[in-house]
């Protein structure tokens, strides 16, 4: 056998071998790293390398290079012009072969400086149908190292490389589609099984980026006015970046999203540098291509979603076709969200109507009461009057009468506390809950030990009015002691619905049968005796209904009670404290929640703050705070050492509930003020001015 019938066998050999290979691959990345190693392996050649045609057909981009040569110029993103100076861009505008048996002399040939050794080129087009899609360069250090039958057995191994290109393509569209359907029926099975939007649009977003391996997802809704679409929902670092800064988009022509609910149809960027409308946002550096998608229900918009990639050209009819269906569910999601919203408010309205009756009913009755208890003074003093005019007063009836008249006074005082409370303030607000129930204990003589206490941080602080709200937890622990109980529980944590904390205070007493708890809520209604006035729970409900909350009890005879209060959550914006002229403070109080809160929220500030409980030296300071329900030591020992030492202009009483009584009594002990703790940083400054 001669030897160019040598070379020839080995040629076609080594084609077979690299054909059986490159058809068995269908990821293209592996297909094309595979083929260049094969051909330079099986046939003996220097280098060889990929190109295919970008989405804009002008170049040729390296997608797989053999060796150091191969990996560097991928790195530095290598290309060439079709049709210009390089033999890959001539035989893929030629669509035909080309070889270069001496590149020196070759008019075409692009000298690169990462293959230096090349002598010879042969530059074949990679052809599907009528369509060339690439081309295959392979490189020899030798001149006229390529015969015409290198090139046959060569294009044969090319059009194979670009048959098995086409079918690893249809591969991934196929998996793509899979996995784009199971996504669509996740979005839809999952989303409408949430009824609460505000875990519905973020878990949307959240399953939307994951399933379709997308850059970025948002969902916008359409305000009250609707003149602009609100960001709810975003994914990642830029999602919680555009929420914070309360992002939202015009609706109308001037971005994405409002062209597309202005108009009702989707919009889609396939290239955004192109689109006229589309916005360039700096928390999404990176996004090239867009889909807008117009949330419907009914005929009416109700917001839009918004999807991005980092790749050009990246959406598929496949992807608008799904991610159509998945908004269609979506919008469905979050109608019923809003229905189940709606109900919830219908619900609470009802409840209020309800509460409201409860409240005339017992303020009613409690006029009647009022009644029963002033006519018997008044004809008592009626009938004095008599006497003292005749000159008949028995000493001793005198003395029977005017404890009657002493003992109605105390009562009817009693019951007014219980219903309206001392001292009301006007305007709710966030409120420690921990330093209410501190006071609310020492107020009621609870002691510390009786009580076990569990409080979530994210349920520290609750909306309400702090001197109302003592009384009514006040209430609930004094019944619990009055029933016997040896131990109090008090759990404070947020629940599902959105806003809302509970309080629940459970004890070990004796608990109620099933009709005493369901008489409890009944203005005046007291197992215990006349010397109770029944008025525990109905007050503590008109104290919690007022802010917005509702009431519960749960009780078994014999094994104790448990009242549950769900209240509205608060929050404690951080800002800063503007001290004034304060520099130095001197705080008597334990080192209790509140003391560690007002330590808190003068950190970074210049003012110093001194915390004691000795009162046997007081350091020098502008401005003195002293806890009306201080523990550790009696509040009497703190106001007589003040005196003493001349300090009462100084002094500030501070208290959760405010007593009209108690700050009459330290007003005239020549005290500054008394006022109500502060539980944020604006409250501090209002303090110190």
């Amino acid at each position: 056998m001669t030897n160019d019938a040598q070379r020839q066998t080995t040629l076609l050999k080594a084609a077979a071998r690299a054909a059986k290979n490159i058809t068995t691959i269908l990821d293209p990345m592996v297909l094309f790293e595979r083929t260049v190693d094969i051909i330079c392996d099986e046939f003996g050649f220097y280098y060889a390398g990929v190109f295919l045609v970008d989405n804009a057909g002008q170049n040729a981009v390296l997608k797989a290079g053999r060796g150091e040569a191969g990996r560097a110029m991928i790195m530095g993103d290598h290309k060439l012009a079709i049709g210009g100076n390089s033999m890959i861009g001539a035989s893929i505008a030629n669509k035909q072969g080309r070889i270069a048996l001496d590149v020196g002399a070759e008019a075409v040939f692009f000298e690169n400086p990462h293959l230096p050794k090349t002598r010879s080129e042969m530059a074949l087009p990679l052809i599907v149908g009528d369509d060339v899609i690439g081309a295959l360069t392979v490189q020899s250090t030798e001149e006229a190292a390529f015969h015409e039958e290198d090139i046959a057995a060569l294009q044969t191994m090319a059009d194979q490389l670009a048959i098995a290109y086409q079918n690893s393509k249809l591969h991934k569209q196929a998996e793509r589609r899979s996995r784009l359907l199971k996504a669509a029926n996740r979005v839809g099975k999952e989303v409408t099984s949430i009824l609460d939007i505000e875990k519905l649009l973020p878990q949307t977003v959240n399953i939307i980026c994951e399933a379709y391996g997308l850059y970025y997802a948002g969902i916008f809704l359409i305000d009250d006015a609707g003149e602009y679409a609100v960001l709810r929902a975003g994914y990642g670092k830029a999602g919680r970046a555009m929420l914070a800064s309360g992002h939202k988009l015009k609706i109308g022509t001037d971005s994405m999203i409002g062209a597309c609910i202005a108009m009702g149809e989707a919009r889609i960027a396939l290239d955004v540098g192109e689109e006229r409308v589309h916005f360039k946002n700096p928390n999404l550096p990176h996004t090239r291509s867009e889909m807008a998608l117009p949330l419907i229900y009914g005929g009416k918009p109700l917001g839009a979603v918004t999807i991005q990639s980092s790749e050009e050209r990246a959406f598929s009819e496949d992807d608008i076709t799904t991610l159509t269906t998945m908004a269609e569910h979506l919008a469905v999601a979050i109608n019923n969200a809003r229905l189940i919203d709606e109900l919830k408010e219908a619900h609470n309205e009802i409840l209020r109507n309800k509460v409201f009756e409860a409240l005339t009913t017992a303020s009613t009755e409690a006029i009647h009461w009022i009644g029963n208890k002033t006519l018997p003074i008044s004809l008592t003093v009626s009938r004095l009057r008599e006497e003292i005019a005749s000159g008949q007063v028995d000493l001793e009836s005198l003395k029977e009468d005017l404890d009657m008249i002493s003992e109605s006074a105390v009562q009817i005082i009693q019951v007014k506390e219980q219903l309206i409370g001392a001292v009301r303030e006007m305007k709710p607000r966030p409120v420690l809950f921990a330093d209410v129930l501190q006071t609310a204990a020492k107020q009621r003589n609870i002691s510390e030990k009786m009580l076990k206490v569990s409080i979530d941080p994210a349920a520290a602080y609750v909306i309400a009015d702090s001197t109302q709200l003592t009384r009514a937890v006040g209430n609930i622990l004094q019944n619990a002691a009055e029933a016997g109980a040896k131990s109090v529980k008090v759990t404070v944590k947020p629940t599902e619905e959105r806003g809302t904390l509970e309080i629940d205070i459970e004890d070990d007493g004796e608990g109620m049968t099933d009709e005493a708890m369901q008489k409890a809520w009944s203005p005046f209604y007291t197992s215990r005796g006349v010397s109770h006035h029944g008025l525990g729970l109905p007050a503590a409900m008109h104290v919690v209904s007022q802010s917005q909350g509702r009431i519960a009890l749960v009780s078994d005879a014999g094994k104790g009670s448990t009242v549950a209060m769900f209240m509205p959550r608060g929050h404690v914006v951080s800002e800063g404290v503007e001290a004034g002229d304060v520099k130095n403070i001197l705080l008597i109080d334990d080192d209790d929640d509140w003391a560690k809160l007002f330590a808190g929220l003068l950190n970074g500030t210049k003012v110093k703050l001194t915390q004691t409980t000795d009162l046997k030296k007081f350091p020098d300071a502008d401005v003195i705070l002293v806890d009306e329900n201080i523990a550790s030591i009696p509040l009497t020992d703190v106001l007589s050492a003040l005196e003493k030492n001349k300090l009462e202009s100084k002094t500030i009483i501070l208290t959760s509930a405010i007593n009209p009584e108690r700050v009459t009594q330290f007003l005239r002990h020549g005290m500054k003020d008394v006022m109500v703790k502060p539980y944020s940083g604006s409250e501090v400054s209002e303090l110190l001015k």
